[in-house]
């Protein structure tokens, strides 16, 4: 996936005189999640609503936010957890960190088995109550900080939530920070009981281990929950109006394509790298073609609830208002 190579559009393209010339950088991770952003450039979207985007490869979330604070890109696409920790961080920073973010559009929304808690079959670990007393590797915090004991990301708030419901003891529960790389040979070779995963992984670790499903974290109060999504800076949404609408309209139109499988499959192994085997047979989630501002904001509510999202004003970071009108 590091290595794949992805189309840009040449600057010169031809556009409609609305948003002519426009260009946009956008920073992703090539993956599952964001499959549309790379329909997009194969069908030629972005170009037909008149904009020239650029994609600028990036490895974590953070080094993302980081750029988009400096100008360096215009788009970010991330995980929302680290996107709502980053933005309610920067509005309790008392005026030091002026990162103040809009969500363009909503990107990738759970489905079932796209989240799931897996450990060997010989493991012992049939149920979530199983899991008490055990090591649970998972992919290591980026943006958010990874407190002892505390979830850190999306995937653990989701699974602590999931646990919970299940009258499963959460002190009990230890979670361990690894490399994404890291967590099938370490659940290989016993390092830790479970491991945390999404897709390719999920696939991998069935097709490579015979891992099997403890637990769906997207599941009762986490279903259908929203995964990840696309933001930029509100000075630059000021800007430049048009060419954010116009990308969201572009996007939207690759989200709709998206709900058939089989083009998010072609780019899976396209523009993204993924074998055939695993882009055949990997569970995908939703690409919403709307946004909604209640289905948002129960991220934060899950974040707020195990104490990993600061408040603001004495109270839960407001969603509505960061939705780009």
């Amino acid at each position: 996936v590091a290595g794949c190579r992805v189309p840009f559009m040449s600057s010169n393209s031809a556009a409609p005189a609305a948003v002519s010339g426009s260009v946009l950088t956008v920073g992703a991770a090539p993956g599952v999640a964001d499959a549309p952003l790379y329909i997009a450039y194969q069908q030629g979207l972005f170009r037909k609503a008149g904009i020239n985007v650029r994609v600028v490869n990036y490895s974590t979330v953070s080094a993302e936010l980081n750029d988009l604070q400096a100008g360096k890109i215009d788009v970010a696409f991330g995980d929302y957890a680290d996107i709502f920790y980053a933005q309610a961080h920067a509005m309790t920073a008392g005026g030091k960190n002026h990162l103040d973010m809009v969500i363009v559009a909503d990107g990738y929304d759970a489905l079932p088995n796209v989240m799931e808690v897996l450990t060997l079959p010989n493991s012992r670990i049939f149920t979530p109550r199983d899991l008490q007393g055990k090591s649970i590797g998972t992919t290591q915090a980026d943006v958010m900080p990874n407190v002892q004991g505390q979830p850190y990301s999306l995937e653990t708030v989701a699974t602590q939530s999931v646990l919970s419901n299940d009258n499963v003891n959460l002190a009990r529960i230890t979670w361990q920070p690894l490399q994404e790389q890291a967590l099938i040979p370490d659940l290989k070779f016993h390092k830790v009981d479970a491991i945390l995963a999404t897709e390719p992984t999920i696939f991998e670790a069935e097709s490579q281990l015979g891992a099997v499903p403890v637990l769906d974290s997207c599941t009762g109060a986490t279903a259908n929950l929203p995964l990840d999504g696309y933001v930029s800076l509100r000075s630059s949404a000021k800007k430049q109006p048009a060419a954010l609408a116009a990308f969201r309209s572009a996007l939207r139109h690759a989200q709709a394509i998206a709900s058939q499988q089989g083009p998010v499959r072609s780019t899976l192994q396209g523009s993204v790298g993924m074998s055939v085997q695993a882009a055949s047979l990997i569970s995908l989630g939703q690409y919403p073609t709307a946004m909604n501002a209640g289905d948002l904001q129960r991220i934060v509510k899950l974040m707020f609830l195990f104490n990993v999202i600061p408040s603001v004003n004495n109270a839960q970071l407001p969603v509505q208002p960061m939705i780009l009108r």
